[in-house]
């Protein structure tokens, strides 16, 4: 009962989580290109800090991930930051869609601090958020029907924003007349929702504290340690770092796309819905699909979908009988992943301490959200740069955006990152090791050892 109920209560909490990252990893250089209309003079700076910030806060992901590991309360190591990163994150989205009048230099001040402040925060909640997961289960089947939800929850979340952030927007802009206010309104609406379900894990999921043995203190030398001395941690790192370059640079391009290459703005949304749709029925099918075929054969099959959608939508015509099966068999193969990524990364924790004699949930997943925002401070690079580039930031329709400028954005937002996820898939398949077999010998090896008591 309890198996389940935590099960439900984890993932619930994501679908805000992620409606938040969403909104701020896909649309704030949309919001401050098409919304608040920056200068190109201007654009330049915001695009090196997002770069700057997202790399900075990354580096200090695995001191976060100290923290979490050395917090002792009566509420255990995880609760306390999960509480604190929601409520801080919260304020400072709402405030990155504030508009404060400001222009040049004192908007650029502004937006640094504010966005270094949001980084921050959001690791706080990310890092002891994730790392909960390896808590609930030793079973790696049970971890996968855990993990399973928590990202169909999270898709849930993604995809209410992108099929939502159009038709609701430009509605409110119409109702308030202004699209500034729009998106500040809009941003309210999913920080309270992400409270809430941030409440139901905190309040719902019950840890079994009791299966673990009882750990010192994490050093900075330690943190070093469990990182470094971890090969099967640093090689999932790698290609999930390469993974999400691809999957955010992609995505981030959306808007833009339907905009001016596709030429009607309102199809995003539909197109979103569609590809919502297909992710998540790919995260409620996984479960059936791993009792019978083993994780390599599945990254294996959804990296070939995902090579054969990009060739796809890069040759398909302006016409969604084209592009939407493309992007289906793009979304479907990334669905699958994302999951496994999660799970070669929580079994790295067990890996981690039957190596190293030391158990680090949360240094180890300290390298997700690390590895998110370098991902994301490339996506974001190669987006921002390529919007000036290609023209399309000074474009006032989409009649002023070039033949040229359109094949540039395709090609970044295609091609490019094709070679980052399959380059992450060649890394997984020739340096990742723990299979069913292994992970089960690494257990009983644990338990023999009294580091774990799997009977508890």
């Amino acid at each position: 009962m309890k198996k389940n109920k935590n099960r439900y209560t984890f993932g619930l909490g994501t679908i805000g989580r992620d409606m938040l990252y969403s909104l701020i990893s896909m649309y704030l250089i949309f919001y401050l290109t098409d919304i608040v209309e920056l200068p190109n003079s201007v654009l330049w700076w915001i695009t090196a800090i997002i770069m700057g910030a997202r790399i900075f806060d990354a580096l200090n992901d695995p001191i976060m991930g100290v923290i979490v590991d050395n917090t002792k309360s009566r509420f255990g190591k995880f609760k306390p930051w999960i509480a604190i990163g929601a409520l801080t994150s919260g304020l400072f989205t709402i405030l990155l869609f504030t508009d404060f009048k400001l222009t040049g230099t004192g908007f650029i001040l502004l937006f640094a601090i504010l966005y270094i402040l949001w980084g921050i925060s959001f690791t706080a909640n990310d890092i002891s958020y994730w790392s909960m997961l390896p808590s609930l289960s030793m079973n790696q089947k049970e971890r996968e029907k855990i993990g399973a939800f928590a990202r169909i929850c999270a898709n849930i979340g993604l995809f209410i924003v992108v099929g939502g952030i159009v038709p609701i927007t430009t509605a409110m802009g119409k109702a308030f007349g202004s699209m500034k206010t729009a998106y500040f309104v809009f941003t309210i609406v999913i920080v309270v929702i992400m409270l809430l379900g941030q409440s139901i894990t905190l309040f719902g999921v019950k840890e079994s504290k009791s299966i673990f043995k009882k750990e010192k203190k994490t050093t900075l030398k330690g943190m070093v340690r469990a990182i470094f001395k971890n090969d099967q941690l640093l090689y999932t790192a790698i290609a999930m770092a390469l993974f999400m370059i691809g999957y955010v640079t992609t995505t981030g391009f959306g808007l833009y796309f339907f905009k001016y290459a596709f030429g009607d703005e309102g199809m995003y949304s539909i197109f979103a819905i569609i590809l919502g749709v297909s992710q998540i029925t790919a995260l409620i099918v996984f479960p059936f699909f791993s009792k019978r075929f083993n994780r390599k054969t599945l990254y294996t099959a959804a990296t070939i979908l995902v090579v054969l959608g990009y060739i796809l939508f890069f040759f398909a015509p302006m016409n969604m009988l084209f592009i939407g099966p493309a992007g289906i068999l793009l979304f479907i193969g990334q669905a699958f992943i994302q999951l496994l990524m999660l799970m070669f990364l929580a079994d790295t924790v067990e890996y981690g301490q039957w190596k190293l004699g030391k158990r680090n949930e949360s240094v180890t997943f300290a390298l997700q959200p690390f590895i998110n925002k370098m991902g994301g401070a490339v996506a974001s690079g190669i987006i921002g740069v390529t919007v000036i580039v290609s023209g399309i930031n000074d474009a006032k329709t989409v009649a002023d955006v070039t033949v040229g400028g359109l094949l540039t954005m395709k090609v970044a937002m295609l091609i490019l990152p094709l070679f980052f996820i399959v380059a992450g898939y060649l890394v997984y398949l020739y340096k990742y090791k723990i299979d069913q077999k292994m992970f089960k010998q690494i257990l009983a090896d644990l338990e023999e050892r009294g580091d774990i008591h799997l009977e508890q």
